[in-house]
C-alpha cells in the first residue's frame, strides 16, 4: 500500500473525506468520491465511512483501494 499525508494549512481545522480523496489523487471528482463513499469502500480509522462531508482532522487515517491517507497538521509528525 502507498501511504500518503495530508497536511492541513495553518487555518485549517479540518479537511472533508471527499475533498481528501481528491487532493490525494485517488479520485478525479466529486461525484466518484461521492459514490466510493456511500459505498463502503473508504475506511476511516479502521472502520467503514459512508459520511462524505466527513471532517477529517490531525491524525486521522483514511484508507481507500491501495492508499493510506494521514491527515496530519504537523508536517514533521507521522504514524505511518
Amino acid at each position: 500500500m502507498k501511504k500518503e499525508k495530508i497536511i492541513l494549512r495553518p487555518e485549517e481545522e479540518f479537511i472533508r473525506l471527499d475533498n481528501a480523496l481528491k487532493l490525494s489523487g485517488n479520485v478525479d471528482t466529486g461525484g466518484q468520491a461521492k459514490i466510493a463513499i456511500q459505498n463502503g469502500e473508504v475506511l476511516l480509522n479502521g472502520e467503514i465511512c459512508t459520511m462524505r462531508g466527513k471532517k477529517l482532522r490531525d491524525g486521522d487515517i483514511v484508507e481507500f483501494e491501495d492508499m493510506i491517507l494521514e491527515v496530519c497538521s504537523d508536517p514533521k509528525k507521522s504514524g505511518i
